[in-house]
């Protein structure tokens, strides 16, 4: 941290083999920068010559870098102003890189809390869809999954992905694909990073698999409003249990 409090901007990238996408290096280096706060919404980015001697690469590199950033919202050109670092509430947050260095930023949990409540929101609501048309095959699928996690139970990274599968299968069970479309991008960046997936041991496997459960038998049951309360608990409780520290849990409250 500098005398300021503010930490000092990031030394230049050294790669010991060049990158075969130079500009998705550099665009991943400065998103993670702007991200950071090496680069604060309200300045504007280096201009290009300076770009070009840290990172090593041309003006043809730097400005696709540039325009990439653009699209995703982190930054704005402007004729005469040069490149300007956008406010937070500007950047494309569903993003892959975008999201993956929020979350890799976030020392509060702050952003994994607000990724918790949006999936419980969606998935609850695509438990309640798929509990009113599920067929033979979706409710035996999911009774299948179920029983085959109270076997998993020992082996945290096989009932992971059975996991993955039973909470998939209900998704597409739903019908609304923008709804999973959305889960399943937000998932992408955090599945594997230890913050969200927290401990895991057979006591806690077998907790929620008992909430995976109660969901499959609201959902066989036809049972909308069940279902979606099931998942609710469900996801919410889930995340309580490996969160942590868990800290204000109201957040995460109805």
């Amino acid at each position: 941290m500098t005398a300021s409090g503010r930490r000092p901007a990031a030394a230049a990238p050294s790669w010991v083999r060049r990158p075969a996408s130079l500009a998705s290096a550099v665009t991943a280096e400065l998103v993670s920068r702007i991200v950071r706060g090496d680069h604060p919404s309200g300045t504007s980015l280096p201009p290009e010559p300076a770009l070009c001697e840290a990172f090593s690469v041309s003006r043809t590199v730097i400005r696709e870098a540039v325009k990439v950033l653009q699209e995703k919202g982190l930054v704005q050109v402007r004729q005469g102003a040069g490149t300007q670092i956008t406010p937070p509430s500007s950047w494309n947050v569903l993003d892959e890189l975008v999201l993956g260095a929020i979350v890799a930023e976030d020392e509060t949990l702050a952003v994994l809390d607000d990724l918790v409540v949006t999936r419980r929101l969606l998935e609850s609501d695509m438990a309640q869809a798929a509990a009113r048309t599920a067929d033979e095959a979706t409710v035996a699928a999911l009774r299948d999954l179920v029983e085959l996690m109270d076997r998993l139970v020992g082996d945290p990274d096989a009932y992971r992905e059975q996991d993955r599968l039973f909470h998939d299968r209900i998704m597409r069970a739903s019908g609304n694909r923008i709804a999973r479309g959305v889960v399943r991008a937000l998932e992408s960046q955090v599945i594997n990073t230890a913050r969200y997936t927290g401990r895991s041991d057979r006591a806690l496997c077998a907790a929620s698999n008992e909430g995976h459960r109660r969901v499959y038998e609201r959902i066989a049951a036809h049972d909308p409003a069940g279902a979606a309360e099931a998942m609710f608990t469900h996801i919410t409780e889930a995340w309580l249990v490996r969160r942590s520290d868990v800290g204000d849990p109201s957040r995460l409250e109805r």
